[in-house]
């Protein structure tokens, strides 16, 4: 099932060879972690194939860090479920998380195939996380 068809403006697809979609994840605590898309400002989280939205890694951290192999896991995972859901290649990502360790978020995010826009210190939690990185990341997607 497809989000959503995106076309041109004259009626061709998107180039090929251009960016992918620009997707707001949250790392979540307890409740999971989800995937969203903002278009115009709504943002959506997207489910998986069973309509869950929220999903959890066991092991995601260790010692008070992210262990970086189970959150790049993680990451492909929301990954695969949002190019599911749009039909089309994910490369860039906001993500919102807690501060724990900036720099397994960044090499988790590189091991995952995402491009990291921008790191935000996850506030409050669950919808209105991710929310708030699909908006963010809807602004600063990059133009193709």
């Amino acid at each position: 099932m497809k989000l959503f068809q995106i076309e041109e403006p004259d009626g061709t697809p998107p180039d090929p060879d251009g960016p992918g979609a620009v997707v707001g994840i949250d790392i979540g605590g307890p409740e999971g972690s989800a995937v969203a898309i903002s278009v115009g400002g709504n943002a959506e989280i997207l489910p998986d194939a069973d309509g869950s939205r929220r999903l959890s890694v066991p092991g995601l951290v260790a010692g008070g860090r992210f262990d970086v192999k189970a959150l790049a896991e993680l990451l492909l995972a929301l990954r695969g479920r949002a190019e599911r859901q749009l039909a089309r290649p994910v490369t860039h990502a906001v993500i919102a998380a807690s501060p724990l360790d900036e720099r397994a978020l960044e090499q988790a995010a590189g091991a995952a195939g995402l491009t990291l826009l921008r790191l935000v210190a996850r506030a409050g939690g669950g919808d209105e996380a991710v929310a708030a990185a699909a908006s963010l990341a809807e602004d600063l997607a990059p133009v193709p």
